[in-house]
């Protein structure tokens, strides 16, 4: 009796999590405005008979890591940013022009920063941004 008293405890709890997430799809998100575009998009999207339906074999599907979608082909945007804020500071690194990754950076040789690797790869984006405080770094992202 306990077994299927647990079973059906089960049952209803994974009924209970599927119904929660059916009703909202988003749980973790805050309800607005952004929320619920996103939502009738998908909705509009996914519903046979709807002026934007896609049919499931042309889908792709997009995942992110922190509410922000990254680009990842040719090279990530934060990376790209890095190597463009090492040429900024170089100036008072005169050591950067003959030291890799920073002198293959300096160059633009996307393949010279990548043979650096792993270490080098590191590197680059932490000295670039060395000394940046959040506010310096949100303004040079609104401000381009």
């Amino acid at each position: 009796m306990k077994k299927i008293s647990l079973w059906l405890s089960l049952a209803v709890w994974l009924t209970a999590v599927n119904l929660a997430a059916a009703v909202d799809p988003l749980p973790s998100w805050n309800d607005g405005p952004v929320k619920q575009s996103i939502a009738e998009f998908v909705r509009e999207v996914t519903a046979p008979g709807t002026a934007l339906f896609v049919t499931p074999a042309e889908r792709v599907a997009v995942f992110d890591n922190d509410g922000t979608l990254w680009a990842e082909q040719p090279s990530y945007t934060q990376f790209v940013f890095a190597m463009d804020r090492v040429k900024v500071v170089a100036g008072q690194h005169s050591e950067w022009n003959t030291r890799e990754p920073f002198k293959s950076a300096l160059a633009g040789d996307l393949k010279g920063v990548v043979a650096s690797g792993v270490h080098g790869l590191i590197e680059l984006p932490a000295a670039a941004c060395a000394g940046m405080t959040t506010g310096s770094m949100s303004a040079r992202q609104k401000n381009g």
